[in-house]
């Protein structure tokens, strides 16, 4: 687990995808690796999300996880097929209690003060933070971080290569994860070059921002 963390403290930006054929998955890696972010998170969303888990999972050079994860059997398919990690929009206690029973790394998603503390009840301290922009952006995020010291967050919903660099400043930010990069339909049309100059957009930002609050 402390690997999965440095990993994503150090790529800061986890691009979110959906995959609706599991053949996708092979260039969308590659190009994703190429443009310097190894990292996918493949929502739940599409019949074919598990198989193309499945796909990347025995690669070494791309660290890869489930997202929209609701269920306990969700959960089983997704590790089963190989996820380093699993990812909820939302925080359901008996999801979270059971990734805690077995070891999986696990962000359940929050945006309430209240959702945050049952979190941490259970021992979690990484967040996901969902809807961000909805929810009332950066400043909503820094506002219900204050009483919490130990949180980290992984900004999602409404991140862009407009608005990242803010979100990565904030020393609570681990990272971002976003769909801008490999959006579903840049990914069904087959349009890799755009994904490409997405990804690289992205890492050069990440790379060159420092947290300031």
């Amino acid at each position: 687990m402390t690997q999965i963390i440095s990993q994503l403290k150090t790529l800061r930006v986890i691009p979110v995808a959906v995959v609706e054929r599991a053949e996708d998955a092979i260039p969308l890696a590659d190009t994703l690796v190429k443009g310097g972010l190894p990292c996918v998170e493949i929502m739940l969303r599409r019949p074919a999300a598990v198989e193309a888990i499945r796909m990347l999972s025995h690669r070494s050079d791309i660290l890869v996880g489930a997202g929209t994860v609701l269920t306990i059997e969700q959960v089983d398919a997704a590790m089963e097929a190989g996820a380093r990690f699993v990812v909820s929009p939302g925080f359901n206690p008996k999801v979270a209690d059971y990734c805690i029973r077995n070891r999986i790394f696990h962000f359940p998603g929050v945006c309430t003060p209240t959702e945050i503390e049952a979190a941490l009840d259970l021992g979690l301290h990484i967040f996901k933070f969902f809807p961000a922009e909805a929810c009332g952006g950066l400043d909503y995020l820094v506002a219900i971080s204050g009483p919490y010291n130990d949180v980290e967050y992984i900004p999602t919903g409404g991140i862009n290569a407009g608005n990242l660099a803010r979100y990565l400043q904030f020393s609570k930010v681990l990272a971002c994860g976003g769909t801008w990069i490999a959006g579903e339909a840049l990914i069904r049309s087959g349009r890799f070059e755009d994904i490409l100059s997405n990804t690289r957009q992205a890492a050069a930002i990440a790379r060159n921002c420092s947290q300031a609050i």
